[in-house]
């Protein structure tokens, strides 16, 4: 509930602090006094759009806060739980708006987007403007009321769930099926560029080896020619070789070490280095001797270098990289293949999340079937108390399953009303004037009271255009109303103030250069005579006072 509203340099206002109280509070004052000042500015700490001139004049900002209590919201709770903002059991909504019209927003000290405003908002407060009884002739709202005393979340629930799932299957499908041609004439290129890949038959890695062959064989007779000279170089050639070489080297050195043992050293360098060129050199005679040119085997290798440098080339990628590209098209080609069956496959799956759909929606349908009767009756009953003796009201639903599917089930709500003794029903926007919509939307506000999450109501001058008896029994209604949840009423009726557990009075105050409202909670003597004045203007007398005391007693 509504703890407190502070209230710094906004519209008119200088400064403001509100308590707010449990059960009914009713807010009264004289016409242009701000009565709503206090909604208008609540509405800002709930994330309504800000504009320059809420700030008052040669202020550089305004200041609003609100502080709700959450001990028995496990909503709002939850919310803030999420969201790292949980602080006990309190709310506070803090708005900053500056004279330029830009604005910050706070929850619990900690900065946020309007939207997180409006979110935690949602599970606080719920305004009803003057104006919002023309919502209930719209039909998303008829519905809406009609969902919300049902109570079948569930059933909503499920048919959103089936029909997204429906919904979803079908772009697939739509999509899949618009792209056909254009996959076919893919997967023709495909197959083609795959069988001829198939047909020669890369092996992973076998292009390197196949390089290495190519080269050898190429270069065959050159390999050759230049094996046999270092072979005579190093040790075939009689006249002069690097083995005998340093073979000889090697022994006068180590003669030399009995002379001075530091030539030993190198003896035995000279006499490694002896070895590994003996060693090198049988390595190449062997080579040599093994070497063999195959021109036949070499014609193949260079055909199939040849063919594979080709269609990497056709391919634009890397000889190398040809067997792995090769694999690549392969796997597209499976895809191209499980769109197919899954083309063939999604068809059966539309028509099960249809039936799933249809299933849901029947069951939805069927519970605002029920719950339509009832509220009809209930209803028509609060019409008659609130001076519509002859009311009627029923809830028409009409199910065109031809129509596509939609996320609300398929049924029409239509809320049809008739006001007149042998008047046939009709749409309440055609035989109801403003006044009667008004309290036919607020008995639907008293009768929703216990489906509601806000435990905060506020309603801004909902009674305009009622009088007399009827603002008497619209007054219990809030009354009632209020045993659920805490109402706030901004009214001009003293029928509605005199059931309120709390009354403020509004009043506007000028010096000749600067106005201010002042807002004040009235004691019992300040009730009789602000609700003595309600009743007979200005000019208070013992009867309206007399009047006004009999209303609160009441």
């Amino acid at each position: 509930m509504l703890l407190q509203l502070n209230i710094q340099n906004f519209a008119i206002v200088r400064s403001l602090d509100i308590d707010w109280q449990q059960g009914m509070t009713t807010i009264t004052g004289e016409t242009g006094a701000g009565k709503s000042i206090a909604i208008d500015a609540l509405g800002l700490c709930l994330g309504d759009r800000a504009v320059t001139n809420v700030v008052r004049p040669n202020c550089k900002k305004a200041e609003l806060a609100a502080t709700f209590d959450t001990s028995g919201n496990k909503h709002a709770k939850k919310w803030l739980k999420k969201h790292d903002m949980l602080l006990d059991n309190e709310c506070i909504l803090r708005r900053v708006i500056s004279a330029e019209g830009r604005s910050k927003a706070y929850i619990n000290g900690s900065q946020v987007p309007l939207a997180q405003l409006k979110e935690i908002g949602q599970l606080l407060i719920n305004i009803h403007g003057q104006h919002d009884h023309q919502l209930i002739v719209k039909a998303t709202e008829q519905r809406n009321i009609l969902d919300a005393y049902a109570n079948h979340q569930h059933l909503l629930d499920e048919v959103k769930y089936y029909f997204h799932q429906w919904r979803e299957l079908s772009q697939e499908a739509k999509l899949l099926q618009e792209s056909k041609l254009q996959r076919e004439a893919k997967q023709q290129l495909l197959q083609y560029q795959v069988n001829e890949l198939d047909e020669f038959s890369l092996q992973i890695d076998e292009f390197q080896s196949l390089e290495t062959d190519y080269k050898r064989q190429s270069n065959g007779q050159h390999i050759l020619n230049e094996t046999l000279i270092a072979a005579q170089q190093l040790s075939e050639n009689e006249q002069f070789n690097v083995v005998d070489s340093l073979r000889h080297s090697s022994e006068q050195i180590a003669s030399l070490g009995n002379y001075d043992p530091a030539l030993k050293a190198i003896a035995e360098q000279l006499n490694e280095a002896l070895i590994q060129v003996e060693d090198a050199s049988q390595e190449i005679k062997h080579y040599y001797e093994s070497l063999e040119l195959d021109p036949q085997a070499y014609t193949l290798i260079e055909e199939r270098y040849s063919t594979a440098v080709l269609l990497a080339k056709k391919h634009q990628v890397a000889p190398d990289a040809l067997a792995n590209f090769h694999q690549q098209l392969l796997q597209e080609l499976q895809l191209f293949s499980s769109d197919e069956s899954r083309l063939t496959q999604i068809n059966d799956d539309i028509e099960s999340a249809k039936l799933k759909y249809q299933d849901a929606a029947h069951l939805l349908s069927a519970s605002r079937q029920k719950s339509a009767i009832k509220l009809s009756k209930m209803i028509t009953k609060s019409m008659g108390e609130l001076n519509m003796a002859h009311g009627k009201f029923f809830i028409d639903i009409c199910q065109d399953k031809n129509a596509s599917l939609s996320v609300n089930g398929h049924d029409n709500v239509s809320y049809l009303a008739s006001l007149n003794p042998g008047q046939a029903l009709e749409a309440m926007n055609k035989v109801a004037s403003g006044g009667e919509l008004s309290r036919i939307s607020l008995a639907m506000q008293v009768i929703l009271a216990d489906k509601v999450i806000t435990p905060t109501l506020i309603f801004d001058e909902v009674d305009v255009g009622i009088s007399g008896p009827t603002a008497a029994m619209v007054g219990k209604k809030l009354q009632q109303l209020a045993k659920n949840t805490q109402v706030i009423c901004v009214t001009h009726l003293p029928q509605v103030a005199c059931k309120g557990h709390q009354q403020l009075f509004v009043a506007k105050l000028t010096d000749g250069e600067h106005t201010e409202t002042t807002v004040t909670e009235l004691s019992c003597d300040g009730r009789v005579q602000e609700i003595a004045r309600l009743l007979a203007g200005d000019k208070i007398t013992e009867n309206s006072l007399a009047n006004a005391q009999e209303l609160l007693a009441g």
